[in-house]
C-alpha cells in the first residue's frame, strides 16, 4: 500500500471522527447512555474520573481491534490504518477536551489563539444545559463559526483595553 494511501487513511479516519463522536455525543451520551454522561455535566462530581470516561473505553474498543485485524492480515490492508486514525482522534481528544478544556492536567491555560477559544466558548454553551435535552455544540475540533468570530472580538477587545490601560 504506497506511503499516500496510508496517510489519507489514518488523517481521513481521523476527520471522520469528528462526525461520528459528534453524531455519539447528540444520540448516544445524550441519549440511551445519559446515565455515563450524566456527571460530566454536573459541576458536584466528585474525584479524577467521572463515569463519563467510561465512553474513553468504549471508543477505544473499535481501535484496538483494528490494531488486531490489521496485524494478523498485514499491512497491505486498511485495518491498522484506520485504527491508528481512530487513536489519533482519542488522542486529539484528549489533548483538546480532558488537558485544554477541562483543564484536568494543568497544561496550555493561556491561549490567544481565536481558534481555541472558539472551541473552549461552544464546549461551555454545550454545558450550559445541565440535562440531556436541548443541547448544543456536541463536536469537538469543529465548532461554529460564530464562537470563533466571538473569540476574535474578544481578543481584540482585550487588545484595545489593555493598551488603554498602559
Amino acid at each position: 500500500m504506497p506511503v499516500w494511501t496510508i496517510i489519507a487513511l489514518v488523517l481521513g479516519t481521523a476527520l471522520l471522527m469528528e462526525f461520528v463522536a459528534w453524531a455519539a455525543h447528540k444520540y448516544v451520551m445524550h441519549g440511551f447512555l445519559w446515565y455515563l454522561h450524566a456527571d460530566h455535566h454536573r459541576k458536584d462530581h466528585y474525584g479524577f474520573l467521572e463515569r463519563n470516561d467510561a465512553f474513553f473505553l468504549i471508543f477505544a474498543v473499535p481501535s484496538m481491534l483494528l490494531f488486531i485485524i490489521g496485524s494478523l492480515k498485514g499491512l497491505e490492508t486498511p485495518y491498522l490504518w484506520i485504527g491508528l486514525g481512530i487513536l489519533v482522534y482519542g488522542i486529539l481528544y484528549f489533548l483538546v477536551h480532558e488537558v485544554f478544556i477541562h483543564q484536568r492536567i494543568k497544561w496550555l491555560r493561556n491561549t490567544k489563539n481565536p481558534y481555541f477559544l472558539a472551541i473552549r466558548r461552544a464546549h461551555k454553551a454545550h454545558h450550559k444545559h445541565l440535562g440531556k435535552e436541548h443541547g448544543e455544540c456536541f463536536g469537538m475540533l469543529i465548532v461554529p463559526y460564530k464562537y470563533y468570530r466571538e473569540a476574535q472580538q474578544a481578543l481584540k477587545t482585550r487588545g484595545v483595553n489593555s493598551a488603554v490601560q498602559k
